[in-house]
């Protein structure tokens, strides 16, 4: 059975809310999943799943989009990760009124790719919270995820 294991980082419970879209898609194709938030969880969690995924807001005090504090230690330990033979997704939420729109998702992208994953699927960008259009979007990349997977 394939194991997947989503961490993820939450402010307001838009990430959250994302979280377990994609729980509920992976669950309902027979994997078995593992979901985490990203404080209570260590990087060596993702050697144990065959596909990692992290879901995660951009902090921003509206002059530079961040990492989530609360995600920073997991963050630089995943950037001397090696996922080599890890298939990873990356989603997360954000605000375009700020000038770095969902940044987060991009530097977590590249910490996986640096940590030798292989992308499983696009990553997905969301402003504020998931609406109908979002979950559609999200549904698709884990559809993409579980075929990369076979």
């Amino acid at each position: 059975m394939t194991k997947i294991k989503i961490v993820y980082a939450s402010m307001t419970g838009n990430d959250e809310d994302i979280a377990d879209i994609l729980s509920e898609d992976f669950e309902e194709a027979g994997m078995q999943v593992d979901l985490s938030e990203i404080s209570q969880t260590d990087v060596a969690d993702y050697l144990q799943a065959d596909v990692c995924i992290m879901v995660s807001y951009t902090y921003s005090d509206g002059l530079e989009g961040n990492i989530p504090d609360e995600g920073l230690d997991f963050y630089h330990d995943l950037l001397e990760s090696d996922l080599s033979n890890k298939i990873f997704g990356v989603c997360g939420s954000g605000d375009t009124f700020y000038p770095e729109f969902c940044v987060a998702v991009d530097q977590f992208e590249k910490a996986f790719l640096q940590a030798h994953a292989r992308q499983g699927a696009k990553s997905v960008k969301i402003e504020l919270a998931p609406n109908n259009d979002d979950i559609v979007k999200l549904d698709h990349f884990a559809q993409t995820i579980i075929e990369n997977c076979q």
